[in-house]
């Protein structure tokens, strides 16, 4: 016997997900680390992004608010995430994060055959990385010495190419060693970034197994993101497509399938509620922003001239930072900073009306509270090009 699935709308699905990403009104009580949980994860390979991306979430917050969080009350950790990029992730969440990295399949070496390291020495690198970090905090040039000393002069060996000259080879390891759980960031030394190991804030907490935090992550991001496929999720996280179908097969009963906008799709089981109103009003999310980057389908998500305009020619999400028009992207927006004063220009790709522009103007004053500013609005074309 054939049973209908449930339904849901791109308005519904879109007020679903703002509203559990805090886009649909800042939350009055979450803290830094609720907002990264709930995002599963904020992009910080532009850290200023990330947080602004985190504290426009939170009533009130600053930018101040989010480095308390990360480097004084360590609640959140600055490591290698989703897609092997820089990302903040919750200390709480990292035994579920370094389960379920450890265990996704790896892909091929990206790098040529006298760069790459065996799996020994991959190995070597990478416990040796997490005896190094165990009780410091060091700069590259410290840890490479600490991981030649370990292991050997050819750690050392200058063969990846780097933006200026070459890098050593023990360097090809550093995402692993972030998803094995044994490297992130620490506060930079003046202007040098430094690294330590993130089992320092753990207390004795060990990583989940595999199929429990490969589990726990699709519930997460389902809970998130969804409905999503299988395709999505594998996407998000740059990971095989076959993993991630076998994943989701293997979630049955725990996941559902849904009709949406005539596409199968999945939820969590029984998450088929969605607010009763559709979405409303503007938001300006900065480069990277994880709602922008995870949510699909991005046909409906940059509509029409949003997707030539916000979007690379690759299809690449985030480049842009990207005004936000009742739930869709509408435009892109650009700040730079001088002194106290935040410029802000915004590019809107239709006109606005006048209680738009009036909205307009309480987001970029909010942009420029967390970041500790004044601001300055300009509404024209931004001529900067997209992040790379």
């Amino acid at each position: 016997m054939n049973h209908a699935i449930a339904s849901l709308s791109w308005p519904e699905v879109s007020a679903r997900r703002m509203e559990r990403s805090s886009l649909s009104a800042p939350s009055p009580q979450a803290g830094s680390a609720e907002i990264v949980s709930a995002l599963c994860g904020a992009h910080a390979q532009v850290l200023s992004a990330a947080e602004l991306a985190v504290a426009l979430r939170i009533e009130g917050a600053t930018r101040s608010d989010v480095r308390t969080d990360l480097w004084d009350r360590r609640q959140v950790v600055k490591t290698y995430g989703p897609r092997g990029t820089v990302h903040l992730l919750t200390t709480a969440d990292l035994p579920m994060w370094i389960g379920a990295f450890s265990s996704i399949p790896q892909s091929p070496s990206p790098f040529p055959k006298d760069v790459r390291m065996t799996e020994d020495q991959t190995e070597q690198v990478v416990a040796a990385i997490g005896k190094s970090l165990e009780s410091a905090e060091l700069t590259i040039d410290e840890l490479t010495d600490a991981v030649v000393e370990a292991t050997g002069p050819w750690a050392g060996d200058l063969v990846m190419e780097a933006f200026q000259g070459k890098w050593p080879r023990w360097r090809q390891a550093m995402t692993l060693a972030a998803h094995r759980g044994v490297l992130c960031f620490a506060p930079n030394r003046g202007r040098k970034v430094t690294y330590t190991n993130p089992l320092r804030y753990l207390s004795g907490i060990s990583p989940l197994d595999g199929p429990t935090a490969q589990a726990r992550l699709v519930q997460k991001y389902l809970h998130a993101y969804g409905p999503a496929t299988p395709q999505n999720f594998a996407q998000w996280l740059n990971a095989p497509r076959g993993w991630a179908g076998n994943l989701f097969r293997s979630l049955a009963g725990e996941i559902q399938e849904v009709d949406f906008e005539g596409t199968t799709a999945w939820i969590n089981a029984g998450d088929t509620t969605a607010p009763a109103d559709t979405p409303r009003g503007l938001r300006l999310l900065p480069y990277f922003d994880a709602y922008v980057v995870a949510a699909q389908p991005r046909s409906l998500l940059y509509p029409g001239r949003a997707a030539e305009r916000a979007l690379t020619p690759s299809g690449q999400a985030g480049n842009y930072p990207v005004l936000m028009v009742d739930g869709t992207v509408a435009g892109v927006w650009h700040q730079r900073r001088s002194g106290r004063r935040i410029h802000v220009t915004v590019e809107p790709l239709k006109p606005l009306s006048a209680a738009q522009l009036a909205e307009l103007d309480e987001q970029v004053e909010r942009v420029a509270t967390v970041l500790e500013g004044k601001p300055e609005l300009t509404i024209g074309t931004v001529s900067v090009g997209g992040h790379a």
